[in-house]
Formats: C-alpha cells, structure tokens, sequence
C-alpha cells in the first residue's frame, strides 16, 4: 500500500525474518528522488513492524528524528584465546 504524506510517495512494509518481522519503508519524493530507510527495526508482529515502518517514513519527510526501535539485535561477540 502506498500512502501520501505532504506530497512523499510511502510505501512502508512489514518482512518476516525468522520467527520477527523487519520494518522497512521506500519514498518518493515529489522531485523525483527515492530513499529506502532500510531495516528499522525487529518487531514480534507484523502490524507493529508496519506501523513502526510509517511512523519512521513520516518522521524522515518531516525532518524529525527517526524513533528508536523497541529493541536491536545483538551479534555475540566471539573471543579468541591467546
């Protein structure tokens, strides 16, 4: 679904990695550049994911601070014996 937001084209979506779902958001501007947010964030639900990814996208065409996710992944760290 795309949506409108003072003239941007968004087009969030919600995709499941493992047992979590990704938020990740696209725009179009109206002068014609496109910008992918990316991953934003690790959701348990789909619904969330995708909300979080519109909260993201409109806070981007706004000039505001992007929201933090509920949580970041962490790589372990693997330490090697000398």
């Amino acid at each position: 679904m795309v949506l409108y937001h003072r003239g941007a084209a968004i087009q969030p979506s919600a995709m499941r990695q493992g047992n979590t779902f990704v938020a990740r958001a696209c725009l179009l501007k109206e002068d014609g550049e496109s910008t992918s947010l990316g991953n934003l964030g690790q959701f348990a639900s789909q619904t969330c994911a995708y909300e979080f990814a519109v909260r993201c996208a409109t806070a981007f065409v706004d000039g505001e601070p992007m929201p933090r996710g509920p949580f970041q992944a962490v790589t372990p760290r693997i330490e090697v014996e000398k």
